[in-house]
């Protein structure tokens, strides 16, 4: 595109500081030497009138001097026009400005050239250029100024009036200067020339200036035409010192029209090699414009690379290809619309390129503890479709896998490598080195389609297996121990180390009153049977309110509470677990009843469950061998639970004091007093637990009922 001088940043984002390479300084200084050699020769020449200051007066040779300035300067007012009108630019009116009123005042000054149009020198021929030159200043200092907003606005809404009055200006002094007799200024100029005395530092500190803010703006934003601008700018500086000392036709005075078109060919070369460097004008002059055209322009540079990628990625067909419909758009050549084809064309690959591997991190990620099978490969097509296209997987049925059609087995796929289906590979998904599936996904797209799809593939495998392997992991270890601590062994295997930690926690032991006894009249089978139907009825009690069972010993069971999730109101919760498996306990009591009745159970009778809280600290973790280990608990408050249960009635629920605390007034109890238990020196306070109430807990230590 024809912005090469054109900074690439964030269309939102304001220009940020340039800070210069170390070579600057050295090129500072030599531009600054070239500016400084013209004005030394100007001392020397003034310094030696007699020797150097020589008088050579040759009337052509000015004439078509100025007149090929007064060219360079209207054809470069030209081009900036058309770039301030097609860009909209404030500062680029503004710089034409300067080429234009330059250009004719330059022409009126050729034209006042004695022997030309008048036969001898005027008032006009003298002032002419000083005139144009201080009028361009006043264009050439606005120029530089930032123009933020409202006066840009202002400075193109006058675009009409200025260009109006320069001509009406440009016509009324060339008719007062170039008709003999009309005015002052076509009447011979005063003895020692005629000139615009202190006047004209007006014109070289406004050229001064505009030179020095567009230096820093140009190293905010380097580039070629804005520094053949200051160069311009400083030498229209020199050329207005140069005409001060009005010695005409001495070598001073050729020296300050040297300067004048030194000036403006360096400005025209600088557009010429930009011209060259891109092949077209459109952007020749887009590094001169304000910054917010250039941010608008870069806007609508990523808007049009963004409409050619998009266009490349759906692999559109259309009459007129978008990169000839932008060349349109921007003012390309046919070469540079075929760089952005090329260009546009590796972006899109690379956009290709970025989301599939996008897709393939996130079917890894993806790949968690505890997603089924089904949900995963939902999950990772959504995903991958949205990157690789119309992606099918098919798993493996009776040794087959079937495909749009087209089954597939072990066979198709010899050494795992894929076969191609017309645009699409189909690789083989396995699990432990078997057939698994198939998955189908579309190629020829990019470069890379073919290596991403053996990606896709083998990430998908290794997601697959890994949820079957969970998944059989899960279901073993959930049959042998709580879900809690399942789950967090599969999260963290780190966890079945052996050691363990002091927590506070709430014991539940619970055991069947009588079971000896059922045992001695009932046979093996009968007995597998009752403990079963019971543990059935009792585990949910302990899991829905968020305990742990940890150990089932014959008829008996612990679960705890706080260990190894947290709990809040761990006691509460194991109180509700308590009467809960009570309650269930009482119903499968009720089947017994009713199919003994019915004579499809012998008639003995089935024990019943008691059970034991309390609540205190012990240590909880990993116990046992490095071959054999079971989490448990251990600790003076899960004996005394256990004792508790030992003196329980049959369907009864026995609480600790503590337990009793923390559940406060939310308790139904009815005190047991004292009780001695075995291993214990002091009494132990204990309570039957009737029921909970939606009253608010207690602190520990208010009311004990």
């Amino acid at each position: 595109m024809p912005t090469s001088d054109v900074p690439i940043s964030s269309p939102e984002q304001p220009e940020q500081p340039y800070l210069p390479p170390a070579t600057h300084p050295v090129r500072s200084v030599v531009w600054t030497i070239h500016m400084v050699i013209p004005m030394a020769g100007l001392w020397l020449l003034l310094a030696n009138p007699g020797v150097l200051n020589i008088v050579w007066q040759h009337e052509p040779s000015h004439f078509w001097l100025i007149l090929l300035v007064a060219g360079i300067n209207l054809a470069l007012g030209l081009l900036i026009t058309r770039a301030m009108d097609r860009r909209a630019d404030a500062r680029l009116l503004l710089v034409s400005m300067v080429f234009l009123t330059n250009a004719g005042f330059f022409l009126l000054h050729g034209l006042s050239t004695p022997k030309i149009l008048l036969p001898a020198g005027s008032v006009g021929f003298d002032v002419d250029q000083p005139v144009g030159l201080t009028i361009a200043s006043v264009f050439a200092f606005a120029s530089a100024l930032p123009l933020h907003g409202r006066a840009a606005r202002a400075v193109l809404g006058a675009a009409r009036s200025l260009r109006a009055g320069l001509a009406v200006l440009l016509v009324g002094w060339g008719v007062a200067s170039l008709v003999p007799g009309l005015t002052p200024l076509s009447g011979p100029p005063p003895e020692g020339g005629a000139g615009l005395g202190a006047f004209s530092l007006v014109a070289v500190v406004l050229y001064s200036a505009a030179a020095a803010m567009m230096f820093r703006l140009h190293r905010r934003r380097p580039a070629a035409m804005l520094i053949s601008l200051i160069t311009a700018y400083a030498l229209l500086a020199e050329a207005m010192v140069a005409g001060m000392s009005k010695h005409n036709w001495h070598l001073s005075w050729w020296e300050w029209h040297l300067l004048l078109t030194l000036a403006f060919v360096f400005v025209a070369y600088s557009a010429y090699l930009q011209f060259r460097r891109e092949g077209s004008s459109a952007g020749m002059f887009d590094s001169i414009a304000l910054a917010a055209t250039v941010r608008r322009l870069q806007t609508q540079y990523a808007e049009a690379l963004e409409e050619l990628v998009g266009h490349l990625r759906r692999r559109a067909v259309s009459d007129v290809p978008v990169a000839t419909r932008l060349a349109g758009k921007f003012g390309l050549t046919e070469a540079q619309a075929a760089v952005l084809d090329r260009a546009g064309e590796a972006l899109a690959n690379e956009r290709e390129l970025s989301e599939r591997l996008g897709a393939l991190v996130d079917v890894g990620r993806g790949a968690r503890v505890g997603l089924a099978e089904r949900e995963l490969l939902a999950e990772s097509l959504d995903r991958v479709r949205q990157a690789y296209g119309d992606v099918r997987i098919g798993l493996v049925a009776d040794g087959r896998v079937a495909m749009g059609g087209t089954e597939y087995g072990e066979r198709d796929f010899p050494g795992g490598e894929p076969i191609r289906d017309g645009e699409r590979m189909v690789h083989p998904l396995t699990v432990k080195g078997r057939l698994a599936g198939a998955i189908r996904v579309p190629v020829g797209r990019t470069p890379q389609d073919e290596p991403l799809a053996t990606l896709l593939a083998g990430q998908i495998s290794i997601a697959l297996e890994n949820a079957r392997l969970y998944a059989e992991l899960s279901t073993l270890f959930r049959q042998y121990m709580s879900p809690d601590v399942a789950a967090a062994l599969l999260a963290d295997p780190g966890q079945a180390a052996l050691g363990g930690s002091l927590v506070e926690l709430t014991s539940l032991f619970a055991d069947l009153k009588g079971f000896t006894t059922f045992s001695e009249r009932v046979t093996p089978g009968e007995i597998v049977e009752m403990l079963n139907r019971y543990h059935t009825a009792a585990v949910p009690c302990v899991l829905d309110n968020g305990g742990t069972i940890v150990q089932f010993v014959g008829d008996a069971l612990l679960a705890l509470f706080n260990a190894p999730a947290r709990q809040s109101d761990h006691a509460l919760a194991a109180a509700r677990a308590g009467l809960a498996m009570q309650r269930a306990a009482e119903r499968v009591a009720a089947e017994v009843a009713g199919e003994q009745a019915a004579g499809r159970m012998n008639g003995v009778e089935w024990p019943k469950f008691r059970v034991g809280v309390n609540t205190g600290p012990a240590l909880v973790g990993n116990i046992g061998s490095p071959e054999l280990r079971g989490f448990n608990a251990m600790g003076d408050c899960v004996n005394v639970a256990a004792r508790l249960q030992a003196l329980a009635e049959p369907g009864t629920v026995v609480i600790g004091s503590t337990t009793r605390d923390l559940l406060g007034r939310a308790a139904a109890v009815t005190p047991l007093g004292p009780l001695t238990l075995k291993g214990k020196e002091e009494p132990v306070s204990a309570f039957v637990l009737n029921g909970l109430t939606s009253s608010p807990r207690l602190k520990p230590g208010d009311s004990r009922g």
